[in-house]
């Protein structure tokens, strides 16, 4: 049987490809303050400023394109059973090739309608706009878990990072719950890497400081000795 390698990657892994994120010191998202764009309150406010913000990422998305930490990432499921745990919204894990992706914080390539949050629609890299409803009449809204919503793949997450023979973290601090509480979850025999060039919270983690690609591929090196 294969070993399992769990990914839990975060804003840092899609850094590379341009996907700009919120810095947690300033509050901001492409010069919003989160809170504006981000909660169900923002949206219950100002919902044409939200979908035209997150038409704007979507269509930041649709001219990305993945990078050698994602690419190397896909292509460990040659040798091994791999599943990629992502707080990112973006799709690009996908598109390099990797078949088993979780996404904590849903997909920015999907909407949901506002009555039924599992009431799901691919929309790729087209616009919602007010109006814009599901078959029940409810507006469509993005399928991103905001600040204050529950995550509903937390569960499937945690059961994910239990069965892991070795744990990967690339691109997070893991400082925000519940994302933070998956490592956690892994036996304490399983040994865990974190590869980000900022400091590590994770106790008894490898640590490579450097860059999502440069430290995927030191680490990818390192599995085959």
């Amino acid at each position: 049987m294969k070993q399992h390698i769990v990914v839990l990657t975060g804003a840092g892994m899609s850094a590379e490809s341009g996907i700009a994120t919120f810095r947690d010191n300033d509050g901001l998202w492409e010069k919003h303050n989160v809170y504006d764009v981000a909660t169900p309150e923002a949206f219950q406010r100002d919902p044409e400023l939200v979908l035209n913000f997150y038409n704007d990422r979507r269509r930041q998305l649709k001219d990305a394109r993945p990078n050698p930490a994602h690419y190397a990432l896909a292509e460990l499921e040659k040798d091994y059973r791999v599943t990629i745990v992502t707080q990112n919204i973006d799709d690009l894990h996908e598109r390099a090739g990797s078949t088993s992706v979780v996404h904590l914080h849903g997909q920015l390539t999907q909407a949901r309608s506002v009555h039924d949050e599992n009431r799901l629609y691919d929309i790729g890299y087209n616009d919602i706009h007010i109006g814009d409803t599901c078959e029940r009449g409810g507006q469509l809204r993005p399928h991103v878990v905001w600040f204050g919503e529950a995550v509903p793949m937390i569960e499937t997450a945690a059961e994910v990072v239990s069965t892991a023979d070795q744990l990967l973290i690339v691109g997070t601090s893991l400082q925000v719950y519940p994302a933070a509480g998956l490592v956690g979850c892994v036996d304490f025999d399983v040994p865990i890497t974190v590869i980000d060039p900022g400091e590590a919270s994770v106790s008894r983690a490898r640590v490579i400081r450097k860059t999502a690609s440069e430290g995927v591929l030191e680490w990818m090196a390192s599995l085959r000795h």
